[in-house]
């Protein structure tokens, strides 16, 4: 697929906003922390200039004194505005970057977000991004920083030259302090992110799989792995502090010793005449300034960990969106879906090869194929939740990487077999989305999805919050197809959104979706032989390829077929009355049904128990099931007498898939 070279905005939604954005209030802490300096370096001239005046007139000197106030007050006043407007900055640019790293993120398509578990993930929008987010406040106020001591060293050197001296005589021990914790200060807060986002990571992973873990009683090994990094992290916290503690613990012992030597140095210079008894006043002040490494080192400790914090935000910050443009899609289309010559490529492997298939609009179209031949991929690359390497997807002949995405959503619906949740309530989580769908919508989609019985149960009903709500699998499923069906445009597509119900709901979910026959397009992930064969066609995945394509009963004869829904489940039970065995998800297997014609029909026989997929066996009721015609054989489509029967499209392999004209044998009329 052709990538377009211009990306346009969504429509409504808001401007990208680069993290570098936001400058002015940077360029204010500048300018405040440098005249705070530029006040604290006046300061001991003043006061140096005050005492000279004190001892050679024997007056109290009010204009120094008044000059020491204002400076005094301009570097408190401006220290406070540095404090206020660099938290501020900082704040702003971590909920800026918060917003980008989302942002780009859900631009971008699936598997690229989802590079990075999702522990990690949390750890590095929390808060790495607030440690990368404090950087330029700290570079901003760096220049100012660092202007104090090297101020204060060039008025040593105006006041007398050898003082100066005697201070530079320290300087490389200063300057090696200073490198040795930058050094080490960010490799330790690498180490200490590191083993902070696996502990995260491990977390999460536990409670996306809490009741695995109740189930197989292994809590405790749980609580082990993941408090395991736990010495890991200590260990790189408390080499951080030692990092700090000796670099204060050396400056503490250097620093002294060099003031000694240099007031050493002045106070020889004075009795020679040299200098007067204010400029040895400055010239202490200065010393002080010059060797303070307090505000220097904390500065540099905050670059450090900030630089190691946004190189675990680089990967995220580099992710591309996904790339579109504003064709419009034709006015009341039916819904018609093309690929042609698809490719698509993960890691140097093709999973999809050559695919080229034709979804007419309004039909239905089963997607089949043993685990692996990618059948989630293919509907993924139908919606564009992905993009091939090669080849075309259309949707009513427009490219889908030409349409507006916001636009594409609109029209095109998912619902997965483990559906993300969102929102605060049940109808919160049914309405969720681009605009918000009327209460009634909603719950017309509840009652198609058959999830309106259970939300009625709950205690609040739709207004139920989801963490008051507790919900099986296949009740999820149940509200991730309401979602769908609530916002359901010219395309639905379904990977494997009722693997957890049971044959009756599943039947119910799927005569809803039968009533919606013409008013969209479905691409259905199937798994079950019922599914399939309640499509109006199927192509068959093998490899990455596809097989063959055509209605579900002229595929039944196929041996290969038959073998695809059987090939994953557990050893069928003989069925009594007939060869024909019951599948591990309440359908029968191949083979031909013998006996009457109701003899292997769907919900016929006493007592008939059927394996399911999550262990233990459901006994089925006799009778049809949910009105359907006790003739309907779940096992072999069109065989109710045991022969093998196909409608007018029988034979048929490959080329376009049509809806019949007629109800062909093996479906109901609907």
């Amino acid at each position: 697929m052709s990538r377009p070279a211009a990306q346009a905005s969504p429509p409504g939604s808001a401007p990208f906003r680069s993290p570098r954005a936001g400058r002015l209030p940077l360029l204010a802490v500048a300018l405040c922390s440098i005249g705070a300096a530029l006040a604290a370096l006046a300061l001991p001239l003043a006061l140096g200039s005050a005492v000279d005046t004190l001892v050679a007139r024997g007056e109290i000197p009010w204009p120094e004194l008044r000059l020491c106030a204002a400076l005094t007050a301009a570097e408190v006043l401006l220290d406070a505005v540095v404090a206020l407007l660099g938290q501020t900055a900082t704040a702003t640019r971590t909920a800026r970057l918060r917003t980008t790293l989302a942002d780009r993120l859900v631009r971008a398509e699936p598997r690229h977000g989802q590079a990075v578990a999702p522990g990690d993930l949390t750890t590095r929008i929390t808060a790495n991004a607030a440690e990368a987010a404090a950087v330029p406040v700290a570079a901003a106020t760096a220049a100012a920083t660092v202007l104090v001591p090297l101020g204060a060293v060039v008025a040593l050197f105006l006041i007398d030259l050898w003082a100066a001296a005697a201070l530079l005589a320290g300087a490389p021990f200063l300057i090696a302090l200073l490198r040795t914790l930058v050094r080490r200060t960010a490799d330790a807060s690498a180490d200490y992110q590191r083993e902070q986002a696996l502990i995260a990571t491990r977390t999460t992973e536990v409670l996306d799989g809490i009741d695995t873990v109740r189930a197989a009683r292994t809590a405790a090994h749980e609580h082990t792995r993941i408090t395991e990094p736990l010495t890991r992290l200590s260990a790189h916290g408390r080499l951080t502090w030692q990092i700090l503690g000796r670099a204060t613990g050396a400056s503490a012992l250097l620093l002294p010793l060099l003031t000694v030597l240099v007031l050493g140095v002045a106070g020889l210079r004075m009795s020679a005449g040299a200098i007067s008894v204010g400029e040895l006043l400055a010239v202490f002040r200065y010393t002080v300034l010059a060797v303070g490494l307090g505000v220097l080192t904390g500065a540099l400790s905050t670059i450090s960990r900030g630089r190691a914090a946004a190189r675990r935000l680089d990967p995220l910050l580099g992710l591309s969106a996904v790339p579109h443009r504003s064709l419009e899609l034709p006015p009341g289309g039916p819904g018609r879906v093309e690929l042609r010559n698809v490719y698509v490529v993960r890691d140097g492997k093709r999973l999809l090869r050559g695919v080229s298939l034709t979804v007419p609009g309004g039909t239905s179209m089963a997607v089949v194929g043993r685990s692996g031949s990618g059948k989630s991929l293919l509907a993924a690359v139908a919606g564009r939740l992905t993009d091939p390497e090669t080849g075309t997807v259309t949707l009513d002949g427009v490219p889908l990487d030409g349409v507006d995405p916001v636009r594409l959503r609109e029209e095109v619906t998912f619902a997965f077999a483990r559906p993300a949740l969102l929102g605060t309530t049940v109808g919160d989580t049914i309405a969720f989305g681009a605009g918000r769908p009327s209460g009634e919508l909603v719950r017309s989609a509840a009652r198609d999805a058959s999830a309106d019985g259970f939300i009625a149960l709950l205690p609040l009903g739709y207004r139920t919050p989801l963490e008051r709500a507790p919900l099986s699998g296949g009740e999820c499923q149940r509200l991730g197809l309401a979602r769908a069906f609530a916002r359901a445009g010219r395309l639905l597509i379904l990977d494997d959104a009722t693997s957890s119900l049971d044959t009756v709901t599943e039947d119910r979910v799927q005569r809803a979706l039968a009533r919606r026959a013409g008013a969209g397009t479905r691409i259905v992930v199937a798994h079950r032989v019922s599914t399939a064969a309640d499509a109006d066609a199927v192509v068959w995945l093998e490899n990455g390829t596809v097989r063959a394509s055509g209605p579900h009963a002229v595929l039944w004869d196929d041996p290969d077929y038959r073998a695809v829904f059987h090939a994953d489940r557990p050893t069928a039970l003989p069925a009594p009355g007939g060869p024909g065995a019951v599948g591990a998800a309440g359908e029968r297997a191949a083979g031909p049904v013998s006996g009457s014609a109701g003899s292997g029909a769907a919900g016929v026989g006493d007592g008939v128990r059927s394996t399911r997929p999550g262990g233990g066996e459901r006994e089925r009721d006799p009778g049809p099931v949910s009105g359907r015609a006790p003739t309907r054989a779940y096992g072999a489509p069109g065989q109710a007498d045991g022969t093998a029967t196909a409608g007018p499209d029988q034979g048929r392999t490959a080329g376009p898939l049509a809806r019949p004209s007629r109800p062909g044998p093996g479906r109901e009329a609907r």
